[in-house]
């Protein structure tokens, strides 16, 4: 039986502050719908589920990225996962220009955990918090180029 990932959904606080970090990174705003009823509340056993959704791609039109704010019921505020806890780890993006890329998070207030790593002269490579406490990789091939 084949299969493909569709995509990777996320919940989060702020959906249009989660849309502006990852735009402004690249990624493309392909749709957006506020969703409820039965058929939401039987597809992730939730009753009264009422969410607003996002669907974002990548460029390449492979990867994408489904974010959920919830209006009903309320959004349950966690810890920010650890990268060594077990469960949903993080969302990881290969880029052209790492500094750039961290630049733009910058300006959304998302920095480093610790810093660039550079692995083996063929990645330089970091986690980041992103919006809603998101744990996101960025990765340069320094072998491009």
């Amino acid at each position: 039986m084949p299969i493909t990932l569709e995509n990777v959904g996320i919940a989060v606080r702020d959906i249009e502050a989660t849309i502006s970090f990852f735009t402004d990174l690249g990624l493309t705003l392909i749709g957006r719908d506020t969703v409820s009823g039965e058929w939401a509340d039987t597809a992730v056993d939730l009753d009264g589920n009422h969410a607003r959704i996002a669907m974002l791609q990548t460029p390449d039109g492979h990867g994408r990225l489904e974010l959920f704010e919830y209006i009903h019921p309320d959004a349950i505020e966690t810890e920010p996962t650890r990268p060594n806890e077990i469960g949903m780890h993080r969302v990881a993006f290969s880029v052209d220009d790492i500094d750039e890329s961290l630049a733009i998070a910058a300006r959304h207030g998302c920095f480093p955990l610790r810093g660039v790593a550079n692995y083996q002269d063929v990645y330089k490579l970091t986690y980041l918090r992103g919006p809603s406490g998101i744990i996101v990789m960025l990765a340069e091939d320094l072998t491009k180029g």
